[in-house]
């Protein structure tokens, strides 16, 4: 089979660790919602160094490929074009090979985000907060520049953290403050929380949730709830979890990998539900 003549029907995540991801579960339910009985999807462990010699042995059945950490900067470079949402953030974790044998890189996560509050009936904030500094507060800085009028207090452990969030801020046309994490406290007062942190972070911080809480968005979805997303709902705030962030993010991957829209979210997300209840 030529590269003329081939199908494009394989895609799959890459990632190091990439054991845990979910992402095969959920493209492999869409495909089979979708009718694609032809198409398939895998997960590689490929870090940052094996990256290029992964690109190199593709063959012409690639139709995409999903990306985490370490790669979603590392593949810039392999790339023939970047969209703007992955270009203002600096990170890729959606590829789709044209048929002209192009190498297109997007950002499905910051869209995701957006898809994910909206879905809870979050269209706009006018003050919101971050925990966390990392690459997944780039992200949630990056969708909240679509939703938030206001300023974003982003709390964070150290000096340098809060100097990249803030340069973050001003190339994402942001206002950004950044506070201590001592001080995180008082983030939970906002009328938008995203917690962007590792698993058992902000544990400490569920004695301090309010008694009337707004929103929370934890990005985490293993182990689910957290300390912090429990008592939130609990005391009747709404709670969006890393299982609505990956659920939207993939329906806009296979999208983009199938040519086929809508994708069906309500089948991926009962996937992604059963497989972390067999976990």
């Amino acid at each position: 089979m030529t590269a003329a003549t081939a199908t494009k029907n394989r895609a799959a995540v890459l990632g190091s660790p990439i054991a845990h991801s979910l992402s095969p579960v959920l493209h492999r339910a869409a495909y089979a919602e979708l009718g694609l009985g032809d198409w398939s999807y895998d997960r590689f462990e490929v870090d940052e160094a094996g990256l290029p010699g992964f690109f190199g042995k593709l063959g012409p059945e690639w139709a995409g490929l999903s990306l985490t950490m370490p790669l979603k900067r590392a593949v810039i470079p392999l790339l023939d074009e970047v969209s703007e949402t992955a270009a203002s953030v600096e990170a890729v974790n959606t590829v789709v090979f044209t048929e002209d044998g192009r190498r297109l890189g997007d950002n499905t996560d910051i869209p995701g985000m957006v898809a994910a509050l909206r879905e809870r009936g979050i269209e706009q904030v006018d003050t919101a907060a971050i925990l966390g500094a990392g690459a997944t507060a780039s992200s949630a800085l990056a969708a909240l520049a679509r939703i938030c009028t206001g300023e974003v207090v982003v709390y964070v452990r150290s000096l340098g953290r809060a100097a990249e969030m803030r340069q973050w801020g001003e190339r994402l046309d942001v206002e950004v403050r950044t506070a201590d994490w001592s001080d995180a406290a008082d983030a939970l007062h906002a009328p938008l929380v995203i917690a962007t942190t590792p698993a058992g972070t902000t544990d400490a911080l569920a004695a301090a949730v309010p008694e009337r809480p707004a929103t929370l968005f934890d990005v985490l979805y293993d182990p689910w709830p957290t300390d912090l997303a429990a008592r939130w709902s609990g005391y009747g705030g709404a709670v969006v979890g890393g299982l609505d962030l990956l659920v939207h993010q993939a329906v806009l991957q296979v999208e983009q990998m199938t040519g086929r829209s809508p994708a069906p979210l309500d089948t991926l997300r009962k996937a992604g539900e059963q497989a972390l209840a067999a976990r």
